[in-house]
């Protein structure tokens, strides 16, 4: 048995707990030491992630280099790992990202009684520094008063950030490689307190004087929602396992629960399989975040640092639309089909609901959240339409949204940070005084747009036409999202970067190095896929494929009354 996935989610974890128990950051130095062993240790987790990609066999076993240990023996309960093509990409996904988000977050942790430009100039990256010089001041965004920089508060400040994203990624990684039932839902409830945390008690200080009550409003709404559709979730887990022990299999081993079901020895009542499905569904839909239970996401990822903003909506929120795949279609295949036609509909709403709010937005942050609640809809579409094509797109989607997002989300926190204010208005003729920057975020935009050569494009394409072929309707007004999506990219580009210079942008800089180190891989990235997705597409057809077969479904025949006539003719 391979102990390899073990290795993958143990580092983070036991990385995270390194990071909390450093020295206090009382010194610069010490700081930085915080942050390298961090670095490191998310460095050290991409090289694992990238080695289980590459010992992942596309056309093997559904379920690969798998591992079980038992933990609660009397209810069948293991700590079961297995890694499938979806997992696979999102695994990696999650890795890649991490770092990343870890370098642009360099200077958000450090204690708020530091000055900015004792880390990289006054017009740079730092927490601090994200008032600039016409916000407000970092005490006014830590309460009455600031913390006194020898206080616990201060001194254990960049230990605790960097350990929870360390935690964060842990947690996630589980999630996409947990094949027992209840392992999974125990990380996905889990993940939450960490990002509290990171929302709570890190969040943007450019939002103005009540800044440090919208963030506490902020992670408690976030924390809620997303408790409340655990809690339906595991009535619904709870509910499985009775049902299952009553016909002997009382197991929560994902592997022998589908295969059961698929095989008819495991046999739950449809009105009963439809109660299981809402139960978990409501849970995903919740993270994901679909429409009408999407509002959380604007609040948390306008209040959040840009770095905690791209952890929420390019990894944690994955893990939603990652389960709908994985459980519901895979542990309620019937049920899936029944309720497929209205969470379409659902889809579809959050898809031009999210683009439309998008377009009325003043605020950088909430323009990018209301955005990402439309391409959520369109990844949802994909794995309802049940047609490989586009459970191909939803995957890639899910990959491409995370990396394109992050570019774009990242670029905007440059900016803001020097500007020290998250309103659109108060941008201008950026390009004419920090050209990479207005560069890197006008790529991010278009990716956003879906610009053919880009990343979304292509899964993008593929959701459209799976869902067309299944739910022609439902494909043509979709397309509209597409149009909405130009206009809130386009605008708020040509808003923020073109025109006159305005007085609070002349002095900004451009991108620094650290930041161009950011920002360079997820570029190349959105170039790269959006000309050459065939890696990943190589990795996750089988899981789609061994998916569609679970709720026995397969992609609709096309017409061909032409040839059909001529065929006739010859016969």
């Amino acid at each position: 048995m391979s102990y390899l996935l073990t290795a993958t989610c143990a580092v983070p974890a036991a990385g995270a707990v390194l990071t909390a128990a450093l020295p206090a950051g009382t010194t610069d130095a010490r700081r930085r030491t915080t942050k390298l062993v961090a670095i490191a240790v998310s460095a050290a987790t991409l090289a694992l992630t990238a080695l289980v990609a590459v010992r992942f066999e596309p056309g093997g076993a559904r379920y690969q280099l798998t591992e079980s240990y038992s933990w609660i023996r009397s209810f069948g309960i293991s700590f079961s790992l297995g890694v499938d093509g979806i997992g696979a990409v999102l695994t990696l996904l999650t890795a890649v990202l991490v770092p990343l988000v870890m370098l642009a977050s360099w200077h958000d942790a450090d204690p708020p009684s530091l000055p900015a430009a004792g880390q990289e100039g006054p017009t740079s990256l730092p927490a601090a520094g994200q008032e600039g010089p016409t916000s407000l001041p970092a005490a006014g965004q830590e309460g009455p008063k600031p913390a006194p920089e020898g206080s616990f508060e201060n001194r254990r400040r960049t230990q605790g950030f960097f350990a929870l994203i360390l935690a964060v990624e842990a947690m996630v990684i589980v999630s996409f490689l947990a094949t027992d039932v209840f392992l999974f839902y125990v990380f996905f409830e889990a993940m939450l307190i960490p990002m509290y945390f990171l929302i709570g008690g890190f969040g943007d200080r450019a939002g103005g004087p009540d800044s440090a009550a919208q963030r506490s409003y902020a992670a408690v709404k976030f924390l809620l929602y997303n408790l409340l559709g655990g809690l339906v979730m595991l009535a619904a887990v709870i509910g499985l396992y009775v049902i299952g022990q009553d016909q002997g299999f009382a197991t929560f081993d994902l592997p022998t629960l589908t295969g059961a079901i698929a095989d008819g020895k495991l046999v739950i009542d449809p009105v009963a399989q439809k109660a299981l499905f809402l139960g978990f569904f409501f849970a995903f839909a919740v993270k994901a975040p679909l429409w009408p239970l999407h509002t959380w996401l604007p609040n948390a990822m306008g209040e959040a640092t840009a770095g905690t903003a791209v952890l929420i909506t390019a990894v944690v929120d994955k893990v939603g639309t990652f389960a709908m795949l994985r459980f519901c279609l895979g542990l309620f295949p019937d049920a899936s089909k029944t309720f497929a036609p209205a969470i379409l509909v659902l889809s579809l709403v959050s898809i031009v609901y999210g683009a439309l709010l998008a377009v009325g937005q003043k605020d950088i942050k909430r323009l990018v959240a209301y955005a990402s609640i439309s391409h959520f809809g369109f990844i949802i579409m994909g794995i309802f339409a049940m047609t490989s094509q586009g459970q191909t797109g939803a995957t890639l989607y899910m990959v491409n949204h995370g990396i394109s997002t992050a570019a774009w989300m990242l670029v905007a926190g440059f900016l803001i940070s020097r500007r020290g204010s998250r309103l659109i208005a108060d941008y201008g003729g950026v390009q004419k005084v920090a050209p990479v920057l207005a560069g890197t975020f006008l790529i991010g935009g278009l990716a956003t747009l879906s610009l053919p050569g880009l990343a979304p494009f292509v899964s993008e394409f593929l959701v459209l036409v799976g869902t067309f072929s299944r739910y022609p309707v439902i494909g043509i007004i979709a397309t509209f999202g597409i149009v909405l999506a130009a206009l809130y990219a386009l605008v708020l580009y040509q808003r923020t970067m073109t025109g006159p210079v305005k007085e609070g942008v002349r002095n900004l800089p451009d991108l620094k190095l650290r930041e161009l180190a950011v920002v360079t891989p997820l570029v190349a990235l959105t170039i790269l896929l959006g000309v050459y997705p065939k890696p990943l597409t190589d990795i996750v057809n089988p899981a789609v494929d061994a998916t569609l077969s679970q709720v026995h479904q397969s992609d609709p025949a096309p017409a061909h009354p032409v040839a059909a006539t001529t065929g006739g003719e010859h016969e």
